[in-house]
Order: C-alpha cells, then sequence, then structure tokens
C-alpha cells in the first residue's frame, strides 16, 4: 500500500453471495472501524447488481459486481474465501492496485503458495486456512502438546465438514499436522498418512494420520488425538458460527493496515509467535 491506512478501512470481500461471503458483509457492515468498499462475485453469478446485503434485508449501498480492477480501486483490503484458482486472479489484481489481501481460501497448490509468497515481497498478506481465532489458540496449544508428546504417542487427525466442501483433508487438518511435524523437527509430507485401505500393516512410527468426514450441514470440527500406552490426549475445536472466521478476518485486516509488505499468518495477527 502507498500510504497509511485509517479507520474507517475500506473492505472489499470477494464471494459475496456465498456462505462465507455474507457472513463477512455482515461482519464488516458491522464493525465500527470498517466500511465495505466493494463486493464481488463471478460474472455469470446471479447476484450481480443486487445490493451486497439484501439476503440480511437491509441496505448497504454497494452492488454486487465482477468488475475486480473497478472494486480494487476504491479498496484497500481484500478478504477473499473463494477458490484456489479465483483468489490467484484476484491476488494479481491486489499487486496491481497496492491492495492488502486476507485469505482464507485453502487447497492450494505448492506453486500457488510460492505464488503467494512473492506477491507478499509487494503487498502485505494475511493467508491462514483458518481465520477463528479459537483455531489459533488451538493451534498452539497442539504445538505445546506435539513438542511434549514427541516419543511414545502417535498422533491422529480427524476433520469433518458440511457436504459441499470440495477439499480434503481441511485446510486446517494440514495446518494442524503442520504445526504438530513442526514442533518435533519434521515435515508433514515425510509423515503423512491419507488413506487406510486393505491390508495396511502395523502403524509406521512417527506417522500423522488423516481421517475426513463430510456430511450435513457441519461447519468445522477437529480433532488431534494423540495416543499413547494407557492414555490418549484429545485436543478438539467445533465450530457451530462462521461468524468466528468472519470475525477473524476484520483482525488480521487491522493488522495489515500498519503493513507495507509481507507474508503473515494467525500466528502474527494474534500474537502467539
Amino acid at each position: 500500500m502507498t500510504s497509511p491506512v485509517v479507520p474507517p478501512y475500506p473492505v472489499a470481500v470477494a464471494g459475496a453471495s456465498g456462505r462465507m461471503g455474507r457472513m463477512l458483509i455482515e461482519a464488516v457492515l458491522a464493525a465500527d472501524d470498517c466500511r465495505l468498499s466493494a463486493a464481488l462475485d463471478r460474472a455469470d453469478s446471479p447476484a450481480l447488481g443486487q445490493d451486497a446485503a439484501a439476503f440480511a434485508g437491509r441496505s448497504s449501498g454497494v452492488a454486487i459486481s465482477a468488475d475486480l480492477d473497478a472494486a480494487l480501486q476504491r479498496s484497500r483490503f481484500l478478504i477473499d474465501f473463494t477458490r484456489p484458482q479465483g483468489t490467484m486472479t484476484h491476488l494479481e489484481a491486489c499487486v496491481r492496485h497496492g491492495v492488502a489481501m486476507v485469505i482464507g481460501t485453502t487447497g492450494f497448490d505448492e506453486a500457488q503458495k510460492a505464488a503467494i509468497a512473492r506477491a507478499a515481497e509487494r503487498i502485505p498478506v494475511v493467508l491462514a486456512p483458518n481465520m477463528s481465532v479459537g483455531v489459533n489458540v488451538t493451534l498452539k496449544l497442539l504445538e505445546l502438546a506435539a513438542q511434549a508428546l514427541r516419543d511414545g504417542y502417535d498422533v491422529e487427525i480427524v476433520e469433518a465438514h458440511h457436504r459441499h466442501k470440495v477439499d480434503a483433508p481441511s485446510g486446517t487438518a494440514l495446518k494442524m499436522g503442520e504445526v504438530i511435524a513442526a514442533a518435533q523437527g519434521r515435515r508433514l509430507q515425510d509423515c503423512a498418512v491419507y488413506q487406510r485401505v486393505g491390508h495396511t500393516g502395523e502403524r509406521p512410527a512417527g506417522a500423522i494420520g488423516f481421517a475426513t468426514v463430510r456430511g450435513g450441514d457441519v461447519i468445522g470440527d477437529h480433532t488431534v488425538m494423540f495416543l499413547g500406552s494407557g492414555e490418549r490426549i484429545e485436543i478438539t475445536h467445533k465450530s457451530s458460527s462462521r461468524a468466528t472466521y468472519a470475525q477473524g478476518s476484520l483482525r488480521a485486516v487491522r493488522f495489515l493496515a500498519g503493513r507495507a509488505s509481507g507474508l503473515y499468518d494467525m500466528f502474527d495477527v494474534l500474537g502467539l509467535r
């Protein structure tokens, strides 16, 4: 960003007609220090032209649009919980316009993650698979547990989400695995087990196992089990509302307001380093 940003922060929301987009719009409209500067959706969305808050029976004065450049010209922040391909398009535009970005999208491949890191050399970016304050405190607890339970404990991560979620395991579950592996001086890609079927043999020592549940309207449940001889420790986080993700996203916006560039996560936002 080219100059300091002061409240009310002009925030654009991507995926405005989706479940998370609507929650973000409600949060921005309710925040005293933020204002909704733009609401974006796909070019084929039937919501184009509608007021961004029409779903809530109110008027925001902002129409949903597919004009990304026009939206970013009047914004200083973009919150994006869409799909990887769309997020990468938005990222390129944010770099062009000097707009800070809060990314809650999951499912990025390694090349896309590298592109986000390169973009963060020019604009400030918060990238986190889960913006919930509670989830990120849980990640910190997992880091501490993994250090103390390094030897003699098997690690299993179980996550459940609604039937519409398109990636598995969830970005949050993968982040949990990454945090645990890093705390034990390992890399997740060297020890993760994502499938078990047929004659699997004994559990490999040091493996971090994942199990995925999809169904109904589950917003997001995650349980990490540290299984030892004679005891089992479980650390669980359950989301009952997407509002927690929205509020965490606004905390990320406030964090980015004083920064010119850099790649951050919610540990940075919440001071958990």
